[in-house]
């Protein structure tokens, strides 16, 4: 792919020069507190599962719920994101987020006192956790990419921002492997409630400092993209597939330390924090160091990602104790971090400025497709057969690989003028 250059329509019309510097790093901190709030109950939704009396089907179907969330509202938030503004759309994506994790953890504690039991506890965890939270979360990653896709002006610029993204996401699995994982050690109502407290802080930072978008800036009525559009649908299921094979593992991971390890609800939560601060640090080295230095294309970032997360996912199959398991998360972690921004930049290169966040929206929604499913099916495959959803994970990670090494869209430069005709 070649980079844009002022004779094409590849990229965003330039900043004009006394407009106000663009508040990436701001927006950054607001995704980095979001995803802080979300991690933060990680590392201990497999053991709160079992104390409040849930099975492991139905923390799936919690989780597919607000994938599902994901889904029917990231390409409302995309749009929404250009045409009000970002700061409107993330001060409600936060009180929104706020409020519903509040109600959950007062819910969690109530279903530990044995006060709310049964099917009412598991419909009021989907109605709070699921489609809540879910809306909430949906409208942080389109707002931040359309946004950097406005100010990026070439190829690099525009990867190296995307990594940003991904990045904050990997520094919010550490930093919230480590909240939930130590705060664990005191009971498990204690990340419950600091996951309200982070939620709030982002809610705080957006309110008093993102700079509300003139009216020029916004875009009245922003395109939708298809899904087929040819431009964008082999990125799309690219993602879709690393994005299936990390959730056939992603929900399980407290199950397997649990059970492959031996350990107690509390230890669980603390050494699966452990698991998953491994998991971030390949990705926060991977989205900062690697994809930044390289210089290397969205189609070479798929690939070489690919196949490293790949090798992790083989290596997690066996049952060979903690160091193995630790080294095939931290795999898995690092190759998805040097491939996801390569499946955020190489679209946004190749639409036009008024379809930014509808991308945005559909690479949101795309990414939340793969969590409907999955993480219930994966949690349904473990109850038969523990190794089956890390099986499962690892084939549909071969086909990725196969299909980024294989498919013209990834083996030849194009720049968006080039990419047509659109449709399929």
């Amino acid at each position: 792919m070649t980079a844009p250059t002022s004779s094409t329509p590849a990229s965003s019309t330039p900043p004009a020069r006394d407009a106000p510097r663009p508040q990436i790093s701001l927006l950054l901190g607001a995704v980095l507190l979001a995803y802080l709030g979300q991690m933060t109950l990680n590392p201990i939704i497999a053991p709160l599962s079992r104390e409040v009396g849930l099975a492991e089907w139905q923390i799936g179907a919690t989780i597919s719920t607000a994938a599902v969330m994901v889904v029917l509202t990231s390409q409302f938030w995309g749009r929404r994101s250009q045409s009000w503004g970002r700061k409107p759309v993330l001060v409600a994506a936060f009180v929104l987020a706020t409020v519903t994790m509040v109600l959950f953890a007062l819910l969690a504690w109530l279903g530990m006192a044995g006060a709310v039991t049964g099917t009412a506890l598991f419909l009021i965890f989907v109605l709070l956790r699921g489609i809540g939270f879910g809306s909430a979360l949906a409208a942080v990653p389109p707002t931040a990419q359309a946004y950097i896709a406005d100010v990026t002006t070439d190829e690099r610029a525009r990867v190296k921002g995307m990594a940003g993204v991904g990045a904050v996401q990997g520094i919010a699995m550490v930093g919230g492997s480590m909240i939930g994982g130590l705060l664990s050690a005191f009971g498990l109502i204690a990340p419950l409630i600091a996951v309200p407290v982070l939620l709030g802080a982002g809610l705080v930072l957006i309110a008093l400092r993102l700079r509300r978008e003139s009216r020029h800036e916004r875009i009245d009525t922003p395109k939708r993209v298809s899904p087929v559009d040819t431009r964008v649908w082999p990125y799309l299921l690219a993602g879709f597939g690393m994005f299936t094979a990390l959730g056939f593992i992603q929900v399980i991971t407290g199950f397997i330390v649990q059970d492959r390890l031996g350990l107690d609800s509390a230890t669980t939560g603390l050494v699966t924090g452990g698991a998953l601060l491994a998991a971030g640090v390949g990705m926060i080295v991977a989205q900062t160091v690697i994809v930044p230095r390289s210089g290397w294309t969205p189609p070479t970032l798929l690939r070489v990602g690919g196949l490293v997360a790949l090798g992790g996912f083989v290596v997690l199959i066996v049952d060979a104790g903690a160091v193995p398991l630790f080294v095939a998360i931290l795999s898995i972690g690092l190759g998805l971090g040097i491939a996801m921004p390569g499946y955020t930049a190489g679209p946004s290169l190749l639409v036009d400025r008024d379809e930014q966040g509808g991308l945005a929206g559909l690479v949101g929604a795309t990414t939340g497709l793969t969590f409907v499913i999955a993480p219930t099916l994966a949690t349904a495959l473990y109850g038969s057969w523990a190794p089956l959803p890390v099986i499962v994970g690892a084939a549909v990670m071969a086909l990725v690989v196969l299909f980024v090494f294989a498919h013209p869209r990834f083996r030849r430069s194009r720049t968006r003028a080039e990419a047509e005709p659109r449709r399929a």
